[in-house]
């Protein structure tokens, strides 16, 4: 009986919400709210891309009429509200947010619309089409059909470059070779005025800096035949000032490193040569043969504009200037042969060279933890005068649990120190080898420690020798051919190394605290491209340990007295994003990790270990408390303060952002995911008993198996972000749909209302999820 009051009292709600937003008694007398236009596109024959041809008329169509939400426009309905003599706050507030004034009948230009489409049609190769239009309407609304009837159109029969004896015209020949245009296909002014842009960057790779597109003429011939083909001629404009035809070759190279926009040029006495090229700085502020490597055009060089925006993206790159400015000036000469010549100034302006940055941090965790924090970084720019950079950081935080579980109380002192040198340049290669972006070696060297009250104080060492670079616009790679990593425990509680004793597994994780090995990355992001609607976003990993020191070391598995980690590990994170309309996007990703412990180790080390749940990952859950399986440590009595792991990981996530007001967005999502173990767990013979009823739990609720998806903890919510030029605070809502250590055919469960007051888990964090 409940039930359906409620439903009768929803229904009655809706309807009233409907009648209150309708817009219809507001519309003034005499004229008609414009609810949008169709386009029914008829052809004459079978034509290739019909589909594409039908989009590009869709986008000639204007304006775009009010938008609507569940049949409704509340953008329309609030500004009508605000017209009133007396229209209150709130309506003046919410037309000021989201109102949109009316766009009625009236207001559209058919007879423009019709001709935009005639020239589209007309510039696509459909000659003589036909367009009409017709009105749909009511005594409040109106829509418009466009029928459109497209002739057979003109194909390609032939394409010929109108040549003489000039040089630039075997030039041309050579950048048609891959010509867009292709005999057969429809006429297409589009593709004619991006063919001459094509051509005219190729000329300008081979020295013709003084040629323009607008040199190039594309000539049609449709009179020749009578079955709608044409002829396609392609010349230069004629009359032309021969500077504009000739190439030009770089007669010097001067490069200012320590440039003053107050100063026009440094002394020309202080100069180094290298290579030809002239190094003028009052004092050395930059070595002369550390800068020549990233200059990719030389003296004597044909001009080209490729080489030259290499080169002024490449010192960018270094991180030492604030602006890179490279000016190619056409030399003096009296008479113009063939070939001219063109001087080059490259002024750089440096960065402030010492820097010092503090920042204060307010942290609130999903697992009940906040406090404050503090970090300093001090950067030296050009170090050595070579373009290196020393960055050194420090960082202090204090967390204590302020709510729930047996865990209140607890606290952690967390603090560390790292410093990096970065050198643009890949040692011991040269730039040069590299021509896309400066490639970088990082050398780290850092320590970090972790106290945690009541359980264990962590402290580890690490360092790192590798290298970065960019392959392309999207292709980013990262190889560490040195990773060391020491870790020691120490301090452990009573209650801490009960904790131990009763779970061998996490016992294991902490014993071998030497790690030595390499990794590298590897990702592709069309992120970049901020035209791309449909981007993808890959990135995978491979961490190998311990391999090296077991050949060095033999059957002795320590080094310097420390046993050491041999593990492989590998992850791959997959993201595609749709993006429409005005900031909207949906955004999906898959994430799969696996580890396997070998040779010297049993498990994992812990640092290395996979874990699930939190603002990164499985929302719905507090972080790091998922798995592995269907196993959970406050079931078994462990201080939920303890995080749980495996080797294997499996994640999938679905998000769709919206735009709500200015700076502030909104989202709705899914996430689902788990960690697992796929190995057993060695069990002494004189384990105790609590300690062996542990691990056979352990094992046969946190094993992977083909049930992996009925253990997938699975969650759903709502979330707000405050994005402000890309810094993002984000705040995520979200409630568990499947909670895998509860027992088979009771796991679901209506997300938000059931599971009392743990059924909305609130997630706060910096930046995106991914």
């Amino acid at each position: 009986m409940a039930t359906k009051t409620f439903r009768t009292i929803l229904t009655l709600l809706i309807l009233v919400c409907i009648y209150s937003c309708s817009v219809g008694k507001f519309i003034p007398e005499g004229e008609t709210l414009y609810t949008g236009s169709k386009i029914d596109v008829t052809f004459d024959k079978e034509v290739k891309n019909q589909k594409k041809v039908r989009q590009e008329l869709n986008t000639l169509v204007a304006p775009e009429p009010n938008t609507q939400f569940l049949g409704l426009r509340p953008g329309l309905y609030f500004y009508y509200k605000a017209q009133k003599k007396r229209p209150g706050f709130i309506n003046r507030w919410l037309n000021k947010k989201i109102g949109e004034e009316p766009v009625y009948l009236s207001d559209v230009n058919q007879q423009r619309v019709k001709q935009l489409m005639l020239n589209r049609l007309d510039n696509r190769g459909f000659f003589y089409s036909k367009v009409t239009s017709e009105v749909d309407s009511t005594q409040k609304h109106a829509a418009i059909k466009y029928n459109l009837t497209l002739p057979k159109p003109y194909t390609l029969e032939k394409f010929e470059l109108e040549k003489d004896s000039l040089p630039i015209y075997s030039e041309i020949e050579k950048a048609l070779e891959e010509t867009e245009i292709k005999l057969g296909d429809r006429f297409d002014l589009e593709l004619m005025k991006f063919e001459r842009e094509r051509i005219d960057h190729e000329l300008k790779q081979r020295g013709y800096y003084n040629f323009n597109p607008d040199f190039l003429i594309f000539e049609a011939d449709t009179n020749r035949y009578d079955n709608k083909k044409y002829d396609l001629f392609l010349r230069l404009k004629r009359n032309l000032p021969k500077k504009t035809v000739i190439a030009y070759t770089i007669d010097s190279i001067s490069v200012y490193p320590n440039f003053s926009i107050d100063t026009e040029k440094e002394i020309d006495t202080n100069t180094t040569v290298v290579n030809g090229i002239n190094f003028i700085q009052e004092k050395e502020f930059f070595k002369p043969k550390k800068m020549e490597p990233y200059i990719l055009f030389g003296v004597y060089q044909k001009y080209n504009s490729e080489t030259a925006r290499l080169t002024s993206n490449r010192l960018s790159a270094l991180g030492n200037y604030k602006y890179v400015n490279i000016r190619f000036n056409v030399k003096d000469s009296t008479e113009l042969d063939s070939t001219a010549s063109l001087y080059a100034d490259i002024l750089l302006s440096p960065l402030t060279k010492r820097s010092v940055r503090a920042q204060l941090q307010a942290v609130t965790k999903s697992n009940g933890f906040a406090g404050p924090g503090i970090s300093l970084t001090y950067n030296n720019r050009n170090l050595f005068k070579g373009g290196e950079t020393l960055s050194i950081s420090g960082n202090f935080a204090y967390e204590t649990q302020l709510s729930g579980g047996k865990g209140t109380g607890l606290s952690s002192i967390a603090g560390g120190l790292k410093t990096d040198l970065v050198i643009p340049r890949l040692l011991p290669f040269s730039p040069k080898q590299f021509k896309y972006a400066v490639p970088k070696t990082k050398i780290s060297l850092g320590t970090d420690f972790l106290k945690r009250t009541k359980l264990y104080t962590l402290n580890s060492f690490n360092t790192s020798f590798g290298y970065t670079w960019n392959a392309n616009r999207f292709v980013y790679h990262e190889l560490n051919p040195i990773s060391i990593n020491y870790v020691n425990l120490s301090n452990t509680t009573e209650e801490f190394t009960a904790i131990l004793d009763k779970n061998p597994f996490l016992k294991q994780s902490f014993d071998q605290q030497f790690i030595a090995g390499l990794n590298y990355t590897f990702t592709y992001n069309e992120l970049v491209d901020v035209n791309n609607n449909h981007p993808i976003f890959i990135s995978t990993s491979l961490d190998i340990a311990g391999n090296t020191l077991n050949l060095i070391g033999g059957s002795d598995k320590t080094v310097f007295g420390l046993e050491y980690a041999q593990y492989a590990k590998a992850d791959i994170d997959f993201r595609y994003y749709i993006k429409w309309g005005k900031e909207q996007s949906l955004v999906s990703r898959l994430y799969a990790g696996w580890g396997i412990p070998y040779g010297n180790s049993s498990t994992l080390p812990f640092v290395k270990q996979f874990f699930s749940g939190g603002p990164y990952s499985v929302r719905a859950f507090k972080i790091r408390s998922l798995g592995p399986g269907t196993f959970s440590s406050t079931e078994n009595g462990t201080s939920s303060f303890f995080d749980q792991s495996g080797n294997l990981r499996l994640e999938g996530n679905l998000e769709y952002r919206f735009p709500i007001w200015s700076y502030l967005k909104g989202a709705v999502f899914a996430d689902a995911g788990n960690v697992w173990l796929t190995y057993d767990i060695e069990i002494p013979e004189d384990e105790p008993a609590a300690s062996r009823e542990f691990n056979e739990e352990l094992l046969a609720k946190g094993k992977y198996s083909s049930n992996w998806a009925k253990e997938l903890g699975i969650g759903v919510g709502l979330g707000l972000r405050v994005d402000i030029q890309s810094f993002v605070l984000r705040f995520d809502f979200a409630s568990p749909l499947q909670l895998p250590y509860l027992p088979e055919g009771e796991r679901i469960r209506i997300p938000f209302f059931d599971g009392g007051s743990n059924n909305v888990i609130f997630n706060f964090a910096i930046g995106y999820p991914f």
